[in-house]
């Protein structure tokens, strides 16, 4: 954990995604509230969109976004149920080069204390890909803040110790300026 030495705070490139066959920019609770998050932490949202629940254009976004240099981090909201259109895990695991078997299960154990044994119908996961860090929540606000607030606000920070994601990501694009 050596490779966790930095002192200030370094601003990550995100991209914001929420699967939804129902939702919309004036509906989409869960996107807005991630995007907030980001900036209000000092990160830079360099995307966020809006796809239906489908498989393969869940893999062709993040894909895209895996390969983009300008995206170190990935952030997913819906379509990590159950049903018959939940397809987000089934279509990002395969994309992974290394799973963070650690972020669902820390994810399920934060939401235990908030929802009981109901959170053992998520299938919340996290992995890496290309340098680029994955993250795909619930499609609850509820859940979004859950996983912001108890893990990803303090991974996504180069100030965290003892360890952090930010090392393990592809380096920062520089921006131009607006």
């Amino acid at each position: 954990m050596g490779h966790c030495l930095e002192t200030e705070f370094k601003p990550l490139n995100i991209a914001v995604l929420t699967l939804s066959d129902t939702r919309d920019e004036s509906n989409d609770t869960s996107g807005a509230f991630l995007a907030d998050a980001v900036t209000g932490a000092g990160h830079r949202l360099v995307a966020r969109r809006i796809i239906k629940d489908d498989k393969y254009l869940i893999r062709a976004q993040i894909s895209a976004w895996i390969a983009d240099p300008e995206v170190q981090v990935i952030i997913s909201t819906g379509g990590t149920g159950f049903s018959g259109r939940d397809n987000t895990p089934d279509a990002v695991m395969p994309l992974f080069d290394k799973a963070i078997e650690g972020f669902g299960e820390l994810f399920r154990y934060l939401s235990f204390q908030e929802l009981g044994t109901s959170t053992v119908q998520s299938r919340a996961l996290g992995g890496v890909a290309n340098g680029t860090a994955i993250f795909c929540l619930p499609g609850s606000t509820g859940a979004c803040r859950t996983a912001w607030r108890g893990i990803l606000s303090e991974q996504l920070d180069a100030r965290h110790r003892p360890c952090n994601f930010v090392a393990h990501l592809k380096p920062a694009k520089e921006l131009p300026s607006s």
